[in-house]
Order: structure tokens, then C-alpha cells, then sequence
């Protein structure tokens, strides 16, 4: 596809720049698909996938290390909060409010990460170019008047979900993922067979894919979780496994 190679491309660019003339340079956010484009390519320069805080699926890729470039640099990662100027007469916002209000401004999917929902405020991780236009500029979400503030990221979202066992026949990633999400053997393969999960990034379309321990997996309009391996083996031989739940 033209898409694609357009990013690859880019990303070879990008890497290219950082390797040549030993300067840090970072992408735009990526979705799961492109950075699993990414980590298949193979790039002069090392790079790392920032998303502004620990478990953000959006991320960008930044380009360079202190051994290339002799210095080390922050992600260019702005988190701004957006609040009800009053909460007594605030309606319920929701995560497509938030970036539908963000998005009417004019604003680039491609410079914003996540946004993570926290009570009826919404925390966005953006590029720090865009920071002072959103916090100048958004006024408003659904009919609820807002204002917007560059803020450190929430510690729920820095901090790991609770750990918790399930039992699961294997650790192939169907059965995990139908333990986690309660859902049938033939539901999970049907998520995996159509391209909706990733592992660390990475697509993968093999149901019995072995899971590292470790990894985060994203189930596409399903959820994320840690996968933190077998703590031990039931009576029944089934397996106890641990995993931490977004």
C-alpha cells in the first residue's frame, strides 16, 4: 500500500537524520499498526517508543541515544489537563467528547496520544509544540465549559493496574486472552485471525502465539493487559497465571 510505504519511508528518514548527523529526532504518535511497522524495519539509528507515561497505547518514536548523539533527551511529550471551569454544572465527558472538542480545533490526530479519563477530567498527551494552542484555544467540550493546563501525568495511569490470577489451559495467547476478557476459545481466535491484537506492539495473528512474560498485549476495542506469566500449575494440571488488567 501507498500508506505504508510513505511511513517507512519517513521513518527511514527520521532514523537516518538522527544516525548521520548524530541529533536526536523523534516521529509524530503512531497507532498500534505503525509501530508495529516500525519495530520490523530495520534502521541505522536506535530508537525508543515514548508515549508520555508507562501503558499509553499511542506513542511516538524518538530516534537517537546518548552513545549517537551525546546527550540524552526528553520525548517532546506534553500532558495537559482539561477541566469543567464547574463541576456542579458539568455534563459527563467521555473520551470521544474530549477529542471531538479536540479535533473541531483543526488539530492533527497524529500529534495526540492517548487520553486518559479521570473522574470528568481528561488528561492528554500531546506533542509539546501543540500544547500552548490546545490550552489557549479549547474552551469547550460538548456544552461544558473547560479550561486546559500542562500538568505532571496522573499517578493512576504511572502506576500498574492490580495484579490478579486466572486459570487458563496454556499461556497460548487465545487461551490467555479468552481468560482475561471471559470470552469463548472461537471469540478470541476471531480477534487474532482479523488483526485486532498486538503483543508489545507487535501485530500478531497466531492464536497460539506463546506470551512473554512481561508483554502488554492490546486487543483492538476490547482492552490491554500485562502479561506476568505462570505462577504456578493447578492439581488439575491447568495453569495459574498473573496478569495486570488497564
Amino acid at each position: 500500500m501507498q500508506e505504508d510505504s510513505l511511513f517507512k519511508n519517513r521513518m527511514t528518514e527520521l532514523a537516518s537524520r538522527a544516525y548521520e548527523r548524530g541529533i536526536w529526532t523523534s516521529s509524530e504518535f503512531l497507532s498500534l499498526a505503525e509501530q508495529d511497522m516500525l519495530l520490523r524495519l530495520s534502521l541505522p539509528s536506535p530508537f525508543t517508543l515514548e508515549g508520555g507515561a508507562e501503558g499509553c497505547e499511542r506513542r511516538i518514536a524518538l530516534f537517537g541515544s546518548e552513545e549517537l548523539c551525546g546527550w540524552t533527551e526528553e520525548p517532546p511529550i506534553a500532558c495537559v489537563k482539561i477541566s469543567p471551569v464547574n463541576d456542579k454544572f458539568a455534563e459527563k465527558l467521555t473520551h470521544r467528547d474530549f477529542l471531538g472538542a479536540l479535533m473541531g480545533l483543526g488539530i492533527r490526530r497524529e500529534v495526540l496520544g492517548d487520553i486518559v479519563i479521570l473522574g470528568n477530567r481528561g488528561y492528554l498527551f500531546c506533542l509539546d509544540s501543540i500544547a500552548g494552542y490546545i490550552i489557549s484555544s479549547l474552551g469547550e467540550v460538548r456544552r461544558t465549559t473547560v479550561k486546559a493546563e500542562v500538568s505532571a501525568p496522573p499517578t493512576q495511569l504511572s502506576e500498574k493496574p492490580p495484579q490478579k490470577a486466572l486459570i487458563t489451559a496454556s499461556e497460548r495467547l487465545d487461551g490467555v486472552i479468552s481468560a482475561v476478557y471471559k470470552l469463548s476459545r472461537s471469540q478470541s481466535q476471531e480477534l487474532i485471525s482479523s488483526g485486532k491484537t498486538y503483543i508489545s506492539g507487535r501485530l500478531c495473528e497466531t492464536a497460539g502465539a506463546q506470551i512473554p512474560e512481561g508483554a502488554i498485549v492490546s486487543v483492538r476495542s476490547v482492552g490491554r493487559f500485562i502479561y506476568e506469566g505462570i505462577e504456578r500449575e493447578t492439581k488439575k494440571g491447568r495453569l495459574r497465571v498473573l496478569v495486570r488488567v488497564y
